[in-house]
């Protein structure tokens, strides 16, 4: 399989995985806290995602990450959490079909920072695309509003 099929492939499992999540993090959020909720959650992902690393022989890498490498890791790291919080609570608040629309516009702005942060180029396409993103996220988000 060549690169640029794999990778729309990992990315597409990645979004189809990430609606799972949302649908049964919804379901299990309408009887227990938002918080507690994603704890739980965190914790098997703690222990997935260690096992995979201790599983592909990687544990060695730990010593040679850079301090730079670390300091943005611990930041992405505490900045998941808050954002998987956010995310949770407003699922507690509102259904899915809503919340995860405004959340995915989240694509639109890693956009943005990649273009401001990590000097990426952008074509039309990707900017008509993420402007169409946007305007079809916050669509579907206000469109239900009439049903609370």
């Amino acid at each position: 399989m060549n690169k640029t099929l794999m990778w729309i492939t990992f990315a597409l499992l990645a979004a189809l995985t990430s609606a799972v999540v949302v649908t049964l993090s919804k379901a299990g959020i309408r009887h227990v806290n938002s918080s507690l909720a994603f704890a739980i959650q965190a914790v098997l992902i703690l222990v997935v995602s260690w096992g995979v690393v201790a599983w592909q022989g990687n544990l060695t890498e730990l010593a040679s990450i850079e301090k730079k490498v670390w300091v943005y890791l611990v930041l992405a790291g505490i900045i998941t959490c808050v954002s998987s919080l956010l995310s949770f609570y407003a699922l507690s608040l509102a259904d899915a079909s809503r919340v995860s629309p405004l959340e995915r516009l989240s694509l639109v702005f890693a956009i943005i920072f990649a273009v401001i942060f990590l000097r990426e180029k952008v074509d039309w396409m990707v900017i008509a695309g993420a402007t169409l993103m946007a305007i079809g996220a916050v669509l579907i988000a206000i469109g239900g509003q009439s049903s609370e």
